[in-house]
């Protein structure tokens, strides 16, 4: 198990994500600032480092490559003031595991940096296929902890939205991208999943490709969506019929989350859009 390297020891943030890292288990040390931090990593090896809260993504990034000069491998979570899209593609290509800005969440963020410090198979999993401020395509393999790590990087590059249409839009991207693994790669690592992101003067729009060959509608009866309006639970019996898993929300939650979900014909690709004035929603009044 990798240790870990929190810095910023003066912030409560960084105090608190440390004893929740230290409690499970994991081996923890604090550095007050960057040549604490280098001078502790130059003692010692570390798996994971977790910046300062209060540090800019690209102090964050420089300090990276110093890091790397030293330990190579080392796992990054980047926790900054603030981001752009300029900084968090750099943050994409520079092969950062996982990037937060405020609000944070101490709890998320002590969860992904366990998970990580066991983690050794990160390093491929997200790859920039093309990237500029408005448009990101990244190809991601089919793991959970990817899927969660991606979805860090999809919350600073919605933050133009408001709040509660960011989350909507995040809980709608995570449902579909979930989905891709599960039923068109069914996690196997091996197979992948592209995804897009891209904004426009009006909307900001998310596509995801899954590796699998698609569903129709009418093969769905397993799945909430597809439920007749007046049998809300008909997909239960279904899904304990052919002995699956309690579950098959994904589609329905989506869809409730964007303003427009969007399939092609075969089913293994899709389209979550949300507007960034919600008047400008086809259904809005």
């Amino acid at each position: 198990m990798s240790r870990v390297l929190v810095i910023g020891s003066h912030t409560q943030l960084s105090r608190d994500i440390a004893d929740a890292l230290s409690a499970a288990g994991l081996p923890t040390e604090q550095a007050v600032g960057h040549a604490d931090a280098l001078h502790r990593l130059r003692m010692r090896a570390f798996g994971v480092v977790i910046t300062s809260p209060d540090s800019a993504v690209d102090e964050d990034l420089a300090l990276l490559d110093e890091i790397r000069d030293i330990r190579p491998g080392v796992k990054c979570i980047v926790l900054a003031r603030e981001s752009t899209p300029d900084g968090v593609i750099a943050a994409l290509r520079a092969h950062v595991f996982a990037c937060f800005t405020p609000p944070f969440n101490g709890s998320d963020i002590a969860e992904l940096a366990n998970r990580a410090a066991t983690d050794n198979l990160w390093r491929d999993d997200i790859q920039v296929l093309s990237a500029r401020p408005g448009w990101v395509s990244v190809r991601v393999n089919c793991r959970l902890i990817t899927a969660e790590r991606l979805m860090t990087f999809a919350r600073e590059l919605t933050s133009q939205l408001p709040e509660d249409a960011q989350q909507g839009m995040l809980d709608g991207l995570r449902e579909i991208l979930l989905n891709a693994m599960e039923h068109g790669a069914a996690f196997n690592a091996e197979q992948t999943v592209e995804v897009t992101g891209v904004q426009t003067a009006r909307s900001i729009v998310f596509y995801v490709r899954d590796p699998g060959a698609g569903f129709r509608r009418e093969s769905l009866s397993h799945a909430a969506v597809a439920n007749p309006s007046n049998d809300p639970v008909a997909h239960i019996l279904k899904r304990e019929e052919e002995g699956m898993r309690p579950g098959g929300y994904g589609l329905l939650l989506a869809s409730g989350a964007v303003d427009e979900l969007l399939y092609n014909e075969v089913g293994n690709q899709v389209l979550l859009i949300k507007y960034l004035d919600p008047a400008s929603a086809p259904n809005a009044s």
